[in-house]
């Protein structure tokens, strides 16, 4: 650190983090009117359908708070210890719009990017 500088306080990750099992959920988007954070964005369903939509949460930006899961109607969103978020995040990510995120990278969870998405099964060119 120089002098003069402020130091860069590193931001606590919380003891839990909110995970979306893409399975379960309907795409109602609910839980995205209680996030205080805007953590939780929408992904186009498997099915092509715009108006069949998964939600994702932003495992760098969710504060743990448990909203999401306390007005989910379906159930779908748990909270999980910070140090096995990640690897159950990757477990029951279907689609993400997330390419930067490290978990999606060794996920093998499709990135859309742009477009409509693959169909279940076939492989990304």
């Amino acid at each position: 650190m120089t002098e003069g500088s402020t130091p860069v306080k590193a931001k606590k990750r919380p003891r839990e983090l909110a995970v979306v099992n893409q399975s379960g959920c309907t795409g109602c988007e609910v839980c995205i009117e209680f996030c205080p954070v805007d953590c939780i964005l929408t992904v186009p369903g498997p099915d092509y359908d715009m108006h069949k939509k998964l939600v994702e949460i932003d495992l760098d930006v969710c504060i743990g708070c448990k909203l999401c899961v306390k007005y989910c109607p379906w159930e779908t969103i748990e909270m999980i210890p910070s140090g096995e978020a990640l690897q159950i995040a990757a477990a029951w990510t279907q689609r993400s719009v997330l390419p930067n995120a490290e978990w999606i990278r060794t996920s093998g969870a499709e990135v859309v990017e742009e477009g409509p998405l693959p169909l279940p099964g076939s492989k990304v060119h």
